[in-house]
């Protein structure tokens, strides 16, 4: 099955993300979900089928279920040929944009990663294990790996395109001129992620956790980015959960297993993939988009 790992549209290019290419409008982005896979921090020379495609419209999908919560900066996902005629030329050569592309309004963005935790796994765990603590927040003594949360926990990161992600220090967020926007980052991250747990318990998934972008828009805080995905979430099955290890997720981890079996050094060039991993990630994704949404692919 092809992929895709590139666009190369005749437009002016906003930003080139490791998933996605994103151009300039004008007023507004076109945001192109590409099948592109990153680990290790490294995007690897393989895609996998769909991908792009399932990040666009599962975020899409969460983007109009959270909107009474905050608002987002989603305008519209392009969902037939005939909607990128006012957009693009020739777009009948462009018909692998629909589908897993969207516009949207452009929106100063707020250089934070917000992470809430529901449950005490991967990097949490390992945390709690060394310290007692995730972040800034104590945790009873004899938790296990895994153990959902008395209460969700906001845990920001910085978001850098030049060092690798950190916890947010108070001097962070006074460096980033946020302290005005920080309380207000911390409720609407925790609002949107209990939402979105309640309802993905309804449809046999946990959100493990997840971690959100914002941005402003007309200076009102909004969602951007990408929203409860695979890629930014830790979905687990619900009828498989058990307390006191890791839970195999509906993401990316047997690419980052296999990469950590195969010798790579995490430096050099990712190596290809095999077709069992690649087709095995696909179907995790798949599987999670149609349990929460209850529908196929557009």
């Amino acid at each position: 099955m092809s992929v895709l790992l590139e666009t190369n549209l005749a437009l002016p290019l906003f930003r080139r993300g490791k998933v996605r290419d994103v151009y300039d409008l004008g007023d507004k982005l076109l945001i192109v979900s590409t099948d592109r896979i990153s680990a290790f921090d490294s995007v690897l020379p393989c895609g996998i089928p769909d991908k792009g495609r399932i990040l666009n419209q599962l975020s899409a999908f969460w983007f109009e279920k959270t909107a009474h919560i905050v608002p987002n900066h989603l305008i519209e996902v392009i969902e037939s040929v005939e909607m990128l005629r006012d957009i693009l030329s020739q777009p009948a050569t462009l018909d692998y944009l629909v589908g897993r592309s969207m516009l949207v309004a452009k929106s100063e963005r707020v250089p934070v990663e917000c992470v809430v935790r529901g449950y005490l796994s991967g990097s949490a765990w390992a945390e709690y294990e060394e310290i007692g603590k995730v972040g800034h927040s104590s945790l009873p003594s004899g938790m296990e790996e895994s153990q959902e949360l008395s209460q969700p926990i906001f845990t920001p990161t910085t978001k850098s395109d030049v060092e690798h992600d950190r916890p947010l220090t108070n001097q962070d967020i006074k460096d980033l001129g946020i302290e005005g926007l920080f309380e207000e980052l911390r409720e609407k991250s925790l609002l949107i992620y209990r939402y979105a747990r309640d309802y993905a318990r309804t449809r046999g998934i946990i959100i493990a956790d997840t971690k959100f972008e914002f941005g402003l828009i007309n200076g009102k805080l909004a969602l951007i980015d990408e929203l409860l995905t695979p890629d930014s979430s830790r979905f687990w099955d619900a009828s498989q959960y058990e307390v006191g290890h890791s839970q195999p997720s509906f993401d990316k981890q047997p690419v980052r297993d296999w990469l950590s079996d195969s010798g790579w050094d995490k430096e050099s060039p990712a190596p290809l993939l095999p077709e069992e991993v690649i087709e095995g990630t696909s179907k995790r994704y798949r599987e999670v988009y149609s349990k929460l949404t209850d529908g196929s692919l557009g």
